[in-house]
């Protein structure tokens, strides 16, 4: 889509708009939102809009507190659950100073600064990212509980099934919102659901992967379901992952494709797999932003803790998908839902843009199972792991300038602080496991 100023005015003249939200993250990807009617729409999509930035996490000091919303056209939707008459459409914002220059805090604005280092390449960069969820009941309150609606396995169908419905309604909402579905089932934990859809340039993936989480929690809600994107809700059963494929395109072809290279693979997708394995330590902080993504970063539950790349299995960090020619693509398979989409898809593509400047070149691939390897089988072939937790993530992160250029200083630095001040409130807290564990013996 290319839209103009004028084609939304338009359309939401003509679907009836009554209020519009206009849309942006903080930097946890948490989104936000200004609600205004629609007759201060022309005045919004003009960059007259402002907001104070001091109320939303990690942006700005109460005295540097004004902040304008600049919509991105492309990104208007009317929300399909809403009324036909009195409807409520949104659209996506960048955040920009008063002097009119783009906020360094911005998480759009930072995923923009990595892709035109990539435009100034030559490379076009897509992205096709795979969202797992939990579906689980509420209680007579409203606040969700662990309690599955299910007790399905992977691909089952109705009537083992019980969310299909709620699955089918965030499809039929997501496909009248401009989405691309591919594929929708039943993941392998009980009551753990996956929506595909097609690819798209990085941008608009990532504008894509927030509306997802919001119309997907949205969805579930009016199903008298909660749906959650934490990593590890429940002990013992696979965890949420957040697989994202990528590929570089240049004058319209898919740069990691070479029919003469090794598994047809071409020089720039191996700079690319040994930049994201270079700068895989660094960036999981970002990419597993809390306490409990490492929980499901455990030997076990399918989830990648082992830096390594294979064209043939899924134990290894980054897996080489069987399709070719266009579709050509690396998939990393650490990441989880509860990212920042936005820093998420910066940090993983300026750690491969990194590996193609600099022609770095992967280790041999790994076609083993590496959960079956002990740590001495691990060390002999070189496999390294990424970290055991927050603090550990975050401390990588510090070390790495590659990674904190991507981010920049006031994104890295707000980011750092409040994952710090969070790790360490989970680490004085009294938890569950350790009262069973300690209380009667001590």
């Amino acid at each position: 889509m290319n839209y103009t100023k004028e084609d939304v005015l338009r359309e939401a003249y003509e679907k009836g708009v009554k209020f519009m939200r206009l849309q942006f993250t903080d930097i946890f990807g948490v989104l936000k939102n200004v609600s205004i009617p629609v007759e201060q729409l022309e005045k919004a999509l003009d960059g007259e809009m402002m907001f104070d930035g001091s109320s939303i996490e990690g942006f700005v000091r109460i005295e540097e507190s004004d902040m304008y919303l600049r919509p991105d056209p492309d990104t208007f939707v009317v929300f399909p659950w809403r009324p036909a008459e009195g409807g409520v459409a949104r659209l996506i914002c960048d955040v920009y100073n008063p002097d009119g220059t783009p906020f360094n805090g911005c998480p759009r604005n930072t995923l923009k600064k990595v892709l035109a280092e990539a435009s100034e390449m030559g490379f076009k960069c897509y992205i096709g990212p795979e969202l797992e969820f939990f579906l689980f009941h509420v209680d007579t309150e409203g606040r969700p509980t662990l309690i599955t609606h299910d007790k399905a396995g992977y691909f089952d169908m109705t009537p083992v099934d019980l969310g299909e419905s709620a699955r089918r309604d965030m499809v039929l909402a997501l496909e009248q919102m401009n989405f691309e579905i591919e594929a929708s089932h039943h993941e392998v934990a009980p009551g753990q659901h996956e929506i595909d859809f097609k690819y798209a340039d990085a941008l608009e993936m990532a504008d894509k992967m927030v509306t997802f989480r919001f119309v997907v929690r949205t969805i579930a809600q009016r199903h008298g379901l909660h749906a959650t994107f934490m990593p590890k809700p429940i002990f013992g059963i696979n965890g949420s992952g957040m697989h994202v494929n990528q590929s570089l395109f240049k004058n319209g072809k898919n740069v990691f494709y070479d029919p003469e290279g090794p598994m047809n693979l071409s020089s720039e997708a191996y700079h690319y797999i040994a930049g994201i394995m270079e700068h895989a330590k660094a960036f999981t902080a970002i990419t597993n932003p809390t306490v409990n993504s490492y929980k499901r970063l455990v030997p076990g539950y399918e989830a990648p803790c082992y830096i390594a790349w294979s064209g043939r299995n899924r134990s290894p960090l980054i897996r080489i998908p069987a399709k070719r020619g266009s579709s050509t693509r690396i998939e990393l398979r650490s990441p989880d839902p509860s990212c920042n989409p936005y820093l998420a898809l910066a940090v993983q593509i300026k750690a491969g843009l990194d590996g193609v400047k600099r022609k770095l070149n992967p280790p041999e691939a790994v076609d083993l199972n590496i959960f079956a390897m002990d740590d001495r089988q691990r060390k002999e072939m070189g496999i390294d792991s990424l970290p055991g937790d927050l603090k550990e993530a975050l401390t990588l992160l510090s070390n790495d300038e590659v990674i904190k250029d991507a981010l920049g200083e006031h994104i890295y630095s707000r980011f750092v602080a409040a994952k710090t001040e969070e790790y360490d409130s989970f680490r004085i807290a009294v938890h569950k496991w350790e009262i069973d564990r300690y209380l009667e013996i001590y």
